[in-house]
């Protein structure tokens, strides 16, 4: 199968040798995205909320990029430095996936890059 590179300007770059997504016959895997605002490279201000939502934003880019949406995801991995974040993280998380969500895994971890406390990474099925 052939592997296609899924890049854009809608979305963080990419701060190391990985690619936001890529696309591998119909599935699109994207790269794990924190709440980076693609304007400034910076970290969104405010909380769980704000970060969340910001990296959900990020995922849909990239998922339009590839020619998806969220409601092409069918697998998403939800790390948080906090798990007392879970709640808030799943209200605005439900607002993106309002109907048949994904399947999804969420996990406490250690640390996160640039002090990010949340990152998601997705698994979609693109339609054609």
């Amino acid at each position: 199968m052939r592997r296609t590179i899924i890049a854009t300007n809608n979305a963080p770059a990419a701060v190391g040798p990985y690619s936001q997504g890529v696309q591998c016959g119909d599935l699109v895997y994207t790269a794990g995205q924190i709440p980076l605002d693609p304007a400034t490279g910076q970290l969104v201000a405010g909380g769980i909320e704000d970060q969340t939502r910001q990296v959900l934003r990020n995922l849909q880019a990239i998922l339009a990029a590839a020619g998806c949406s969220m409601a092409d995801v069918v697998k998403t991995t939800v790390f948080l430095m906090d798990m007392a974040d879970f709640k808030a993280m799943n209200g605005v998380y439900a607002d993106f996936f309002p109907a048949s969500p994904p399947a999804r895994s969420t996990v406490q971890v250690a640390g996160l890059p640039l002090g990010a406390r949340i990152e998601i990474e997705a698994v979609a099925v693109r339609q054609v």
